[in-house]
C-alpha cells in the first residue's frame, strides 16, 4: 500500500487525535516500523487505512508499551508526532507489520484513555521547521550524514526514507537524532525544539565531543 497524502486538519484548531504511545521517538520524516498485535491497535491500524488518516506517536514517559493491567501508571510526553502509513502487510494471522512515515509534529491535551485501551487526545499542529541551510561550520555533519547513509545502503541496514534533503538543517538534524546513541529523553527534547539551526549545531556539538567529525 503506497501512503497517500490525505487532508490535515486546521492547524489553528484542536483535533480528536488516536495516538499510539511508544518508548521511540518519531522525527517529521523518519522511518518507524511496528509489529502490531494487541487488539487496541490492530483497530487503530484497520481505522486509519480505512479512512485514510493518520495517528499520533507519542513518548512514552511512564508505563510500558504492552497493556498488562488498566490500573497500571503512564505518563505521556506533551509533543509528539503524526505517523503517515506507508505499507502494511497482514501475512501472520493477528499480527500487522506497519511502516509509517513521521509527518507533522503535535501537541496534545487531554489524553485519555478509552475502554478499549486507546488512549486518545486532542491535538493541536506544530509549524513544520523552516527550511534553513546548515552553517558553513555544519558542513562537516552533513557530509558525516551522507556518508552513514551510503554505509547503510551498501550494508542493507538503511532505515532513512526518500527524498533526502542534505541542505536542511532541520532533516539532517533530525536524521542524526535517529542515528547517534542518545538517550530516549534527549530525542524527546530535540523533538521539542522548534529552531532547526539550534537542533543541528547541539547535534554537530555531540558529533565532535564523540570525534565522529573533526
Amino acid at each position: 500500500m503506497a501512503m497517500i497524502d490525505v487532508p490535515l486538519p486546521d492547524a489553528d484548531a484542536p483535533f480528536e487525535l488516536s495516538l499510539f504511545p511508544l518508548r521511540t521517538v518519531l522525527f517529521p520524516q523518519g522511518m518507524l516500523a511496528l509489529k502490531v498485535f494487541e487488539v487496541r491497535y490492530l483497530d487503530l491500524i484497520t481505522q486509519c487505512l480505512r479512512e485514510e488518516k493518520p495517528f499520533g506517536v507519542v513518548g512514552l514517559r511512564e508505563g510500558g508499551e504492552v497493556r498488562i493491567s488498566s490500573s497500571d501508571p503512564v505518563a505521556l510526553e506533551a509533543v509528539g508526532t503524526l505517523a503517515h502509513l506507508i505499507d502494511v502487510d497482514g501475512d501472520q494471522p493477528g499480527i500487522l507489520h506497519v511502516r509509517c512515515r513521521g509527518g507533522q509534529r503535535f501537541a496534545l491535551a487531554q489524553p485519555r484513555q478509552a475502554e478499549s485501551g486507546l488512549w486518545q487526545c486532542e491535538a493541536m499542529l506544530l509549524d513544520d521547521d523552516e527550511v534553513v541551510a546548515p552553517s558553513p561550520a555544519e558542513q562537516g555533519s552533513v557530509a558525516a550524514l551522507n556518508r552513514a547513509i551510503d554505509s547503510m545502503r551498501k550494508a542493507g541496514t538503511l532505515q532513512c526514507l526518500e527524498p533526502y534533503h542534505f541542505d536542511d538543517a532541520g532533516w539532517v538534524a533530525d536524521r542524526w537524532c535517529e542515528l547517534l546513541p542518545i538517550s530516549r529523553a534527549a530525542r524527546q527534547k530535540l523533538l521539542e525544539l522548534d529552531d532547526p539551526a539550534l537542533r543541528l549545531k547541539l547535534v554537530d556539538d555531540f558529533l565532535r565531543q564523540r570525534k565522529v567529525i573533526d
